[in-house]
């Protein structure tokens, strides 16, 4: 029995001329599990929120959405509440509490259960999560994968029907990501719940998914099981290759059958038939490095111990680094190990209490301008970035300080842009992007301060597979000038091919660290799908590149199609701003008239007054008009700072504004002429 059936369903954001969503119809079926993927901005997030309406964004919808056979519309929020569950992307937006228990019990007790259906609810869930541990803790104590569990086990709590996710384990680490997604497999098998999940990776949902579907500029281009997606998108060349399991990439890669293998186990069973009728050549496997370097270190910690609070445990205890000049250096580990506690005191933002650490052989607490130049942060939620109501405002903001002319600055906020693809949203509120967009916002805005070192906090959070190569080539050329960065992360790909050194962080510390061919090698969680799919047959392969060649297939980068030397059609700021300074001429050239019969009239009143106590009051008004009138008509130098920045449409005066105005303007004189004609001059003042 169907339990979503959209029809022809489309959406459009207020002053956006493209559809986010275009003509979607589709069937989701009691008890399904879906996987929808897509790059990002292509419609996930819209889609997903149009299906609880308490959620759905504002702008203009067309379509139809049934729920169990009626409008979802008219269903009220209590309903919704309880059959339709929704995990945000980003958690905190969804916490409502400050306490762990307080945050599982709120759902319930806005639906009116009883304290003892709270109680049993509560911690039956408790322990299905394996909440006990934390289950006393304040909200703002769990990191961002226990947040994102508290968010699930909430909703699951109030026994939905459907469970809607949005990326949800875009903040978790393997280990947790991949306990996660087993956690909605039981809650799909066991309790027939329906799960619409949206994936970057989704390496851990294919194998369970009944049916993919694969969005692309609001519209859906691939539909069906996992194994027929995959062929799909391989034979195509599809952007989206680049975000399907390892096994199916190697595969298609290497053979062009139809019996795409979409997890580790059978992807080790293909390469094993494979190499029995096959010669594999390990030796085009690169070799690790030596792991010797001889940069000039710029980071150096050493012995750092660190607590939030005085009686609170270490979160950081003994920490130890040194970290060199044009080095990419990644840190893995898992949720609340403290990684993200270690990057604020690398960035000034908390000091150790025993310990200290240096920036290019200063202590932090000696450096003057920390953040002018030297170093740039990019945090893990990255609308703390944000302070304006558009992206263009937002990263010309970061140029101020800096002694750039409007030209200047403008063709460097259009460079970076371009680079981060972002140059069609300049216009846009940074809070009206998606996780991927805002990602690639607070990227470029960091980028723009050109630092010597660059702290990166999940960086490829809520990125698409095609614009992760793209991210990659940005730290290739920033190392080639020399940047360090320094990267928390829980992609394993993406360290495992774009980063120097890895290092593992647990309870506090580093516990290893080594050059990426070696860190991988042997590990059974914190390694590559590639090396557990490749280890009995080709052991030293940690990439999928690796296990291709070997094949004898050819890995090529695909082409990104930026350069950072291009720029943005310049219809976004050239041509707009030529059509502003015309508007900008006519507006001044129609008030400037105002002001002008405005500045008539009241000298005609004032005539007819003559020498009465009204006077004064007039000759104000009279200096005001005339001041208007030259300001207007006077030559004007257009610096085109807020021209450019906004968009056209918020220029645009509205009929009833317009004639608001117009009233306000005829009514001042008239009111000030029967004031001194009809009231004698004295009721009126």
């Amino acid at each position: 029995m169907e339990c979503y059936r959209i029809e022809n369903l489309s959406f459009t954001y207020p002053e956006r001329e493209l559809s986010a969503l275009d003509g979607i119809s589709l069937t989701v079926n009691r008890g399904e599990f879906i996987t929808l993927c897509g790059k990002s901005g292509c419609g996930k997030t819209t889609f997903l929120r149009l299906l609880k309406p308490l959620l759905a964004p504002h702008g203009k919808q067309s379509g139809n959405i049934y729920y169990m056979g009626r409008p979802a519309e008219e269903m009220d929020p209590e309903e919704q509440a309880s059959e339709i569950g929704f995990v945000m992307q980003n958690p905190d937006n969804q916490i409502v509490t400050d306490k762990v228990w307080h945050e599982l019990a709120f759902g319930l007790e806005s639906l009116g259960c009883s304290n003892g259906e709270i109680r049993a609810r509560v911690s039956e869930m408790a322990s299905f999560f394996g909440i006990q541990t934390w289950f006393h803790k304040k909200v703002s104590e769990l990191s961002g994968g226990q947040k994102q569990i508290l968010n699930l086990a909430s909703v699951m709590v109030m026994q939905p029907s459907v469970l809607i996710l949005d990326e949800p384990t875009a903040q978790l680490d393997p280990v947790a990501a991949v306990e996660f997604i087993k956690i909605l497999e039981k809650i799909n098998r066991e309790l027939g719940t329906a799960v619409i999940i949206s994936e970057h990776r989704p390496e851990e949902t294919f194998s369970i998914s009944d049916r993919v579907i694969v969005m692309d500029q609001g519209r859906i281009t691939a539909e069906g099981p996992p194994r027929k997606v995959c062929e799909i998108l391989m034979k195509s060349g599809h952007e989206m290759c680049a975000a399907l399991p390892a096994p199916a990439i190697i595969y298609g890669s290497v053979e062009k059958g139809d019996a795409y293998p979409v997890t580790v186990r059978e992807g080790r069973e293909w390469l094993e038939k494979y190499s029995d009728n096959h010669k594999l050549n390990p030796e085009v496997i690169p070799l690790p490095d030596d792991g010797s370097t001889d940069r000039e270190p710029v980071i150096e910690i050493k012995n750092a111990w660190f607590r939030y609070e005085r009686n609170r445990p270490d979160v950081i205890k003994g920490l130890s680094a040194c970290i060199g000049r044009g080095e990419i250096f990644a840190v893995m580990g898992g949720n609340g190990a403290g990684k993200t506690t270690a990057l604020s005191l690398i960035s000034g933002l908390n000091r150790p209490y025993r310990g200290e650490i240096r920036i290019k052989g200063r202590k932090i607490s000696e450096i003057k301008d920390l953040y002018n130049g030297t170093l740039g942060l990019l945090p893990q939620d990255p609308r703390t970035l944000f302070t304006k109501k558009t992206v263009y405002q937002d990263l010309s903001e970061i140029l101020s300080d800096k002694k750039l002319n409007r030209e200047e600055a403008d063709k460097r906020v259009k460079k970076i842009s371009v680079l981060c693809r972002i140059d069609n949203l300049l216009y846009c509120h940074p809070y009206d992007l998606s996780g991927g967009e805002q990602q690639r916002t607070a990227l470029a805005k960091v980028l723009l301060k050109e630092p010597e070192i660059l702290l990166l906090d999940e960086p490829t959070k809520g990125l698409d597979a095609e614009f992760k190569t793209v991210f990659a080539d940005i730290l290739k050329d920033l190392k080639s000038r020399g940047v360090t960065v320094v990267m928390v992360s829980h992609d394993i790909e993406f360290c495992a091919e774009n980063a120097d050194r890895c290092a593992m962080f647990f309870d506090g510390s580093i516990t290893s660290e080594d050059v990426p061919r070696r860190f991988f090698a042997g590990k059974s969680f914190y390694t590559t799908a590639a090396s557990r799919m490749a280890r009995a047959v080709l052991p030293e392969a940690v990439l999928t590149d690796d296990i291709i060649c070997a094949c004898g297939g050819s890995a090529g980068k695909r082409n990104t199609g930026i350069s950072p030397e291009s720029g943005p059609p310049p219809k976004k700021s050239e041509e707009i701003s030529k059509k502003d300074r015309k508007k900008s001429g006519n507006v001044r050239a129609i008030l400037g008239c105002l002001f002008g019969v405005l500045f008539a009239v009241t000298c005609i009143i004032q005539m007819r007054a003559g020498r009465t106590s009204g006077t004064f009051g007039l000759q104000i008004i009279t200096i005001f008009e005339l001041a208007g009138c030259l300001i207007c008509f006077l030559p004007h130098k257009d610096s085109g700072a807020e021209m450019i920045r906004r968009p056209e449409t918020e220029k645009n005066l509205t009929k009833r504004t317009a004639a608001a105005a117009l009233m306000i303007l005829i009514a001042v004189p008239v009111t000030i002429y029967f004031g001194f004609s009809f009231l004698d001059d004295r009721k009126y003042y």
